[in-house]
Order: structure tokens, then sequence, then C-alpha cells
């Protein structure tokens, strides 16, 4: 799989950038998010590496046959109408694996949303993982591994420095990439 990765993405003009190096448990932080090709991208990316990341989606979308490819490809359900704490189940599955790697979108929508959500940074500090930086830059076409980010427990204030990370970052719909309220 991960040849067959790397021949789809240099034919698509892709390649994956910066650190190669990080934990085989992390949460990776992967934005701008305003695409559905993302997770293809990212799927591919992170393949082409010889890793498996796994990722949150809506329960929604696990209906057969797609809850066949998302289980296959690593999709975790989410189901937001359950009182429970998602940040507690992942930890969890942090705690028992040897090698968990956890991709979540900040913004949790493909629409403009400056106001990430915070999941991914309690998810690795109840977890003691490291948070991983991608940028997935379209201009470039590179997915760029840009940091590994230690969380000190401050949300604001790390969330604030992890999003200093994707500043240049262009993203497949521009329009729909914030950092910062207007």
């Amino acid at each position: 799989m991960q040849k067959l990765s790397s021949f789809i993405l240099r034919k698509l003009g892709w390649k994956a950038g910066g650190i190669t190096d990080y934990p085989t448990k992390c949460v990776l932080c992967v934005a701008p998010h305003t695409s559905n090709w993302d997770l293809f991208i990212g799927k591919l990316i992170y393949s082409s590496q010889g890793r498996k990341a796994s990722f949150l989606i809506k329960k929604t979308w696990f209906f057969f046959p797609m809850n066949l490819i998302f289980n296959a490809i690593g999709g975790i359900p989410v189901d937001r109408s359950k009182k429970t704490s998602l940040t507690d189940q992942m930890a969890h599955l942090f705690a028992t694996r040897d090698q968990f790697e956890l991709a979540i979108t900040p913004e949790g929508t493909r629409s403009q949303n400056a106001e990430w959500k915070k999941g991914f940074y309690y998810i690795a500090l109840a977890a003691n993982v490291p948070i991983v930086v991608v940028v997935l830059d379209y201009k470039r076409k590179v997915a760029d591994f840009k940091t590994v980010f230690i969380p000190t427990g401050d949300a604001d204030e790390d969330i604030a420095e992890i999003k200093s990370y994707y500043k240049d970052a262009q993203a497949k719909h521009q329009d729909r990439f914030l950092l910062e309220n207007e």
C-alpha cells in the first residue's frame, strides 16, 4: 500500500515535507480543512510514509457500504447525541495501544471557523501524548509536518502557538480558512 500511495501522490504532484521522526503515539493536528479531498490527500500522505492514522468522523457516515470503507481506513465514529466524553474514550485508546496516531482537523468543519475546537488538544493532554502539527498546503502541494508540540496545559496559549504554524497555509478553498476572527 505504501508504494501505491507514493505512486498516486507523485501523479497528483503531492509530497510530504518537514519532520519524519515523530512518535507513533500522537494526535495529528491537520489543517486547513476546507474540502473532502483533505481526507483523501491525508490518507495517501500517511500511507506513503508506511503509517496508519485513525480519524474521527460523524457516526451518520457509518451506513452500509460506507461503514466498511471508513472502518478499513481507520475511521472512528463519533455519536454527538451521547453524553459520553470523547476525550476520555480517546485517552483510553491511547492507553491500551502500543501505537495509535489520531488525525484531527481542529476547525471541526469544512466551512469558515476561526474558533478551533479544543478537543484535539484535550485528547493529547489527557492521553499524555504530543501533538504533531501538519499543514496541508494546496499551493505547494505539500503535507508539511511542522513540529512535535508538547501541550503545557494552557489551552489558549498553546493553541495560539499551534495556529501560528498555519499562517502561510493555502487551503483547497482559501476563502473557507480563517485563523482569526475578522
